[in-house]
């Protein structure tokens, strides 16, 4: 199954990973492993796998891991997992195949409300909040490595960033053994959000998620989902390279590599990119940093 992620992130190394999603064909899971090939020479310490709206691709997922597993001996694989329109039987069913499979990590995320639907609310039999995935799983398996989400600009949903970290604290106190970060493209507030993180007594390692831009228009729409905000000089620099594809992808680029430059010099534990499962402007960002010779 691999290492799990508290030994990953006691190694005393920085600790690269990778987020992929299911391709909807299998045409799209041979170009996902094309890309792949060449992200695994920055000898990536785990990668995870996200599923669909109310785990509509999970099967999908469960065979993107099973092929990352025989594909790649040795590298440590983490599944996403939410609350949303599962049971908890259906929860443990499933984590239980992911561990037959060699899945030896979840990422445990209550998930978002189905479509149309402005609250969360659980299936008969469910759970509601993130905390209680995490509880259920340090019960029902102990072996797991689990990481859970924070949000350095407050999740969307959150009634205020003090009550946000409260939420994060007791995912934490549940069990989890890692925070992987939202998407953020300003350091000073993934900064001052884990300054406070400190305060408030989470002591576990909170990895940075970085997605380099790839065009303008598609981070627009995602900070929007999100609520991130691009700062200004990223922002004019994309739109001087309006029309030019090649170049925005530059630009994100290089200021995803700035970034990361400067959290390791904050001693961040680990960088986790969101790799879109393409490869290009990800492999520019490492090979810039060196981050295959770490």
């Amino acid at each position: 199954m691999g290492a799990v992620l508290k030994d990953i992130y006691a190694a005393g190394k920085l600790a690269v990973s990778f987020e992929l999603f299911p391709p909807k064909t299998d045409a799209g899971v041979d170009a996902l492993f094309t890309h792949l090939d060449v992200l695994m020479k920055f000898q990536p310490d785990y990668v995870t796998c996200t599923y669909g709206a109310g785990g509509s691709t999970r099967e999908r997922t469960l065979e993107v891991l099973r092929k990352v597993v025989a594909q790649y001996p040795g590298v440590p694989v983490a599944s996403h997992l939410t609350c949303v329109g599962s049971t908890r039987d259906e929860l443990s069913a499933y984590v239980a195949r992911a561990a037959e499979l060699g899945v030896g990590n979840i990422v445990a995320l209550r998930g978002d409300p189905p479509q149309g639907e402005e609250t969360f609310v659980p299936v008969e039999g469910g759970l509601r909040y993130g905390s209680e995935l995490v509880a259920f799983l340090r019960e029902t398996a102990p072996a797991m490595g689990i990481a859970v989400g924070g949000y350095p600009e407050t999740h969307v949903e959150a009634v205020s960033p003090e009550a946000d970290i409260e939420f994060l604290k007791h995912k934490v106190d549940q069990g989890a053994d890692a925070i992987i970060t939202q998407l953020f493209y300003d350091n000073a507030d993934f900064l001052r959000w884990r300054d406070r993180c400190a305060a408030a007594g989470i002591t576990v390692p909170i990895v940075p998620g970085m997605l380099p831009v790839i065009s303008l228009g598609q981070v627009k729409r995602i900070t929007s989902l999100c609520g991130s905000k691009l700062p200004a000089k990223l922002l004019q620099r994309l739109e001087a390279q309006d029309g030019d594809e090649a170049g925005q992808l530059d630009v994100g680029a290089y200021h995803c590599a700035r970034q990361v430059e400067e959290l390791l010099e904050e001693g961040i534990p680990g960088v986790h990119f969101y790799v879109l499962n393409r490869s290009p402007s990800t492999s520019l960002v490492c090979r810039a940093l060196g981050l295959q010779h770490r």
